[in-house]
């Protein structure tokens, strides 16, 4: 058990992503200031329902990622730019919302492995799937890959996976959930094999032959 400072977002962190943000509300300048004083991390929540951060009564979820901070600018106004990287997910067991910025009472975890067998057989079939989509990823923009660099133990493979899926917050809220390692995997695998699918449709160019008609003109 452990007490956070919570920092609602619209996005999920997962431990091993980098998140830069703009701190620029008072509430949260005094929340990252505390936490680099005094050197720790602070949480990372997704809202629920487009609440925003600045609103007291923010829903979030229930289950984040705590945030370490890296790099730290200093702006006028007390302004900030910082740069985090997610460390360890937890779950938030009670809130205290009677300070400026949300407190909450969490219990971290990861996920257990608890079919070994499985998630070794899921974590093979993950790794191509996660290089062909990254393969086709970079075919549309410059970036460039090493795939000697993506590793192969399972847990590594699911927590890169997580990070570079693109996909809405609900999807990547619930693996951030997941208390099982090998039902990561296997969801895992399940979202790879249609968004490469998909991903493939989407930046492959239409041939002579399409052809969809005439458009209507309502």
């Amino acid at each position: 058990m452990a007490v956070l400072p919570l920092f609602p977002l619209n996005t999920v962190l997962f431990p091993g992503m980098q998140l830069k943000l703009h701190i620029f509300e008072d509430r949260y300048k005094s929340m990252i200031n505390r936490c680099i004083d005094e050197g720790q991390p602070f949480g990372v929540v997704l809202t629920r329902h487009g609440s925003e951060a600045d609103e007291p009564s923010a829903s979030t979820h229930e289950v984040g990622c705590t945030a370490d901070i890296n790099q730290v600018q200093q702006l006028p106004l007390g302004r900030l730019n910082i740069v985090t990287t997610g460390r360890r997910r937890f779950r938030i067991n009670a809130l205290d919302r009677s300070n400026p910025y949300l407190i909450g009472d969490v219990e971290f975890f990861v996920p257990a492995d608890d079919r070994p067998s499985v998630a070794q057989v899921y974590g093979k079939v993950l790794r191509p799937l996660l290089l062909r989509y990254v393969e086709i990823l970079a075919s549309s923009s410059d970036a460039r890959f090493d795939p000697s660099k993506l590793p192969r133990q399972p847990r590594a493979i699911a927590q890169i996976a997580s990070i570079l899926l693109q996909t809405d917050n609900p999807q990547k809220q619930a693996l951030l959930a997941m208390d099982s390692l090998s039902n990561l995997l296997t969801t895992l695998v399940d979202i790879y094999r249609l968004e490469t699918m998909l991903l493939k449709i989407r930046l492959s160019p239409p041939g002579e032959e399409f052809n969809i008609g005439f458009f209507s003109q309502n």
